[in-house]
């Protein structure tokens, strides 16, 4: 093979979306907030962040816990030089979304609004905060109602 960079699918890799973000382990979920600040990463790169934050642990057990996330379908990865290089296969936006979901159908009935009281009821977030959020949301959907003809 002449190029230096390959594709590897993993054929037991799962989508993501089937995937509940919240059950994550805490070793996961940082090592994928790494990859998704990083955009790529190998195992020696997140094996030496971690190490940087304190904890201190065998590249193969990095190795392991980035090929479990690639099972999970969080990341995937090519081959460079022989080097595993990782990248997420969807951005924190999306995963964050999925678990805020997935708490909504479980504690809330599906209601976002039941959600969002209970975060301002609990002072997760502020009235203030609330309001500047609808505020982004109307925004947000004043140009795709205009370009659809929907109103209220």
């Amino acid at each position: 093979m002449n190029s230096s960079t390959s594709a590897h699918p993993n054929p037991e890799a799962h989508n993501s979306q089937d995937h509940d973000p919240a059950g994550l382990g805490e070793l996961e979920q940082a090592i994928l907030r790494m990859v998704w600040q990083q955009r790529q990463a190998t195992a020696e790169q997140v094996r030496e962040q971690l190490h940087a934050a304190g904890r201190v642990l065998k590249e193969s057990t990095v190795r392991t816990v980035l090929r479990r996330l690639e099972e999970k379908g969080y990341l995937t990865h090519t081959v460079e030089q022989r080097t595993y290089l990782y990248r997420a296969a969807e951005d924190g936006r999306s995963v964050a979304g999925r678990a805020v979901q997935r708490i909504v159908d479980r504690f809330c009935g599906g209601s976002v609004e039941a959600l969002l009281v209970g975060m301002v009821n609990a002072d997760v977030l502020s009235e203030n905060e609330l309001q500047r959020l609808a505020a982004k949301i109307a925004r947000a959907k004043a140009p795709r109602e205009s370009k659809t003809g929907k109103s209220k």
